[in-house]
């Protein structure tokens, strides 16, 4: 159901504090918290002597102590403290320990072996600290699907014609044919609509007047990170192999997928756009436009995933349903070697 040795999102870095914070995280029960020099640590979320949360407990400097009997355990997961049994600490009172790096103001956990945790495996975000990139503040939602359904979701640009009719869609929208290819790391799901009206989410935004070229790229990388990225440029100056202009508009919405189980999924997203750095309201208006979108994703993917479950009959597939049909095919491969 879910590949581990790869890092997923735990959530948006400021939510972390010196607190104990529960999460739920490809089923397993977490509790997360920081220390008292900043960095973040995560435990199982479960006392090994009767199970009550650690995250019921209290948190004593670096330390978690189980608020049943006082069992403490340090950020590795190691009980360093038995008051009931102070001269004998109980050798399988351990916790497991999960690794957890800040970055892009997210904090990521890894959920697998430990030993293969390399932050260098975290996605690689260009331009994050360029200053002449604006970014939103992003947002977090659960959606009452398998997170398999949004994948599907972010290898389609064809839905935007029908879902997304206010924000994202446009001529050619519903119609234009698809390129479907596979990577190493994900899949990619891309065409260019060319000499078109901007949708009207990028009217505004764009920086010149007049018909667009419009590249809709669609990429999904394993196990459930979404790069959408919307290329508008000046008619006559995009297509196959074109290279942005001074007033190319470039926007990547970073899409990030967390399996709560194998019914719910945590949304986490922001955008990065190649213009307005410092300006705030762009910003504030770009992130209330992308949520109104993903609200009507929400709506519609909550009721696929509940046909989908009480389905008597077999699902039919579409010539664009083959990006994430390649997706899930790369995905299975993995986990199927991870877990043989």
């Amino acid at each position: 159901m879910f590949l581990r040795n790869c890092w997923y999102v735990a959530g948006w870095s400021a939510e972390f504090g010196r607190h104990l914070q529960t999460a739920t995280i490809l089923g397993d029960e977490i509790v997360i918290y920081r220390k008292a020099d900043g960095t973040a640590a995560a435990l199982q979320d479960a006392c090994p002597h009767r199970k009550l949360p650690l995250s019921q407990g209290n948190l004593r400097g670096d330390t978690v102590e189980c608020g049943y009997h006082g069992l403490t355990f340090n950020c590795k997961g190691a009980c360093v403290a038995a008051p009931t049994q102070p001269d004998n600490i109980p050798k399988r009172a351990v916790v497991r320990s999960y690794p957890v790096v800040d970055r892009y103001r997210l904090l990521w956990i890894w959920m697998g072996d430990a030993d293969k945790a390399d932050p260098d495996l975290i996605l690689n975000i260009e331009n994050f600290e360029n200053p002449d990139w604006g970014y939103t503040d992003g947002g977090a939602m659960d959606i009452a699907c398998n997170y398999l359904w949004v994948c599907d979701n972010l290898l389609d640009p064809s839905h935007v014609a029908w879902v997304h009719v206010s924000s994202f869609a446009g001529a050619g929208t519903d119609s234009e044919p698809l390129n479907v290819s596979r990577h190493a790391g994900g899949v990619l799901v891309h065409r260019w609509i060319m000499n078109c009206a901007p949708s009207p989410y990028y009217a505004p935004l764009v920086k010149f007047d007049g018909p667009c070229d419009r590249l809709q790229h669609y990429e999904m990388l394993y196990p459930g990170i979404g790069l959408n990225k919307s290329i508008y440029t000046p008619a006559g100056t995009g297509g196959e192999g074109s290279v942005p202009v001074d007033q190319t508009y470039i926007n990547i919405s970073y899409n990030f997928m967390t399996p709560i189980d194998e019914d719910n999924t945590r949304y986490f997203w922001f955008q990065h756009r190649n213009t307005d750095g410092q300006d705030k309201a762009i910003s504030e208006r770009m992130n209330a436009g992308a949520r109104i979108a993903f609200e009507e994703d929400r709506a519609v993917l909550v009721k696929v995933h509940e046909g989908m479950k009480r389905a008597d009959t077999p699902a039919l597939d579409l010539g664009l349903d083959a990006g994430a049909k390649l997706f899930r095919s790369g995905l299975a491969k993995l986990i199927e070697a991870e877990t043989t």
